[in-house]
């Protein structure tokens, strides 16, 4: 399952939150994107892992993703281990995909960090060929992606990529609102969360904003690099 983009997320919509917006776009210029959440959020305090993994895939067809794995790790306390390493690079060697989008360094829940670096170690580590891993029964070959980012959060971080996703934004808020156990939900008699109120979706909409101000666009998600980013062309740049 040869993709071009591969995501991957601590807890089902971290994606959406995140970098959704990014995807679809490469979806309609006819690249294929796959999508993987590390655990199932089961520690949320709205909703259940069964229904999180219902909302991930209803979200996952408005993305057109070409599939959406979830690795079962414990929310939460999953740990930068041998494990949880050649889990991530399973992935990667069976999608052998060109780019990796993967949580921010940095943030809030200290299982974005904890992603960020897992899911990075990993892809240095699925280029090595003396680490054997399995599919199906049959050993992978390696593989590498050429880039690595890092897509930004809850914190405002400074970015070193900023992609105009205008064209995609009410889909992404599409996408949002098909995970109604984590989101506004007027109905909703489960505890109220810093996700809940109806006023999230306008924070959503504003970070969107102001960081697509500053490359003349409506809207945009915005990402960190670990390595410098090279162009062919300078004039296409915005």
């Amino acid at each position: 399952m040869k993709v071009d983009i591969l995501a991957f997320g601590a807890h089902p919509d971290d994606i959406e939150l995140s970098c959704c917006g990014t995807l679809m776009n490469a979806v309609d210029e006819g690249k294929k994107v796959g999508l993987v959440d590390l655990t199932q959020g089961e520690l949320g305090t709205r909703g259940s892992a069964e229904l999180r993994l219902k909302e991930a895939h209803d979200s996952a067809k408005i993305i057109g993703a070409s599939f959406r794995h979830n690795l079962s790790m414990k929310d939460g306390f999953f740990e930068i281990n041998d494990f949880n390493m050649k889990l991530i690079i399973e992935q990667i060697r069976y999608c052998q995909p060109d780019i990796v989008l993967a949580n921010s360094e940095s943030d809030r829940h200290p299982d974005h960090g904890r992603a960020a670096e897992l899911v990075s170690r990993a892809c240095f580590l699925s280029g090595l060929l003396k680490i054997e891993t399995t599919w199906n029964g049959k050993r992978q070959e390696k593989w590498r992606p050429t880039a690595v980012y890092h897509y930004i959060q809850d914190r405002n971080l400074e970015p070193h990529v900023v992609v105009d996703i205008s064209r995609n934004f009410e889909k992404k808020i599409d996408c949002l609102k098909c995970f109604a156990s984590q989101f506004h939900d007027p109905n909703s008699k489960e505890p109220e969360t810093p996700l809940t109120g109806s006023d999230f979706f306008d924070f959503i909409r504003g970070k969107a904003k102001t960081y697509a101000r500053h490359i003349h666009a409506e809207y945009a998600e915005m990402f960190t690099s670990k390595r410098y980013i090279g162009v062919s062309d300078i004039t296409k740049l915005q």
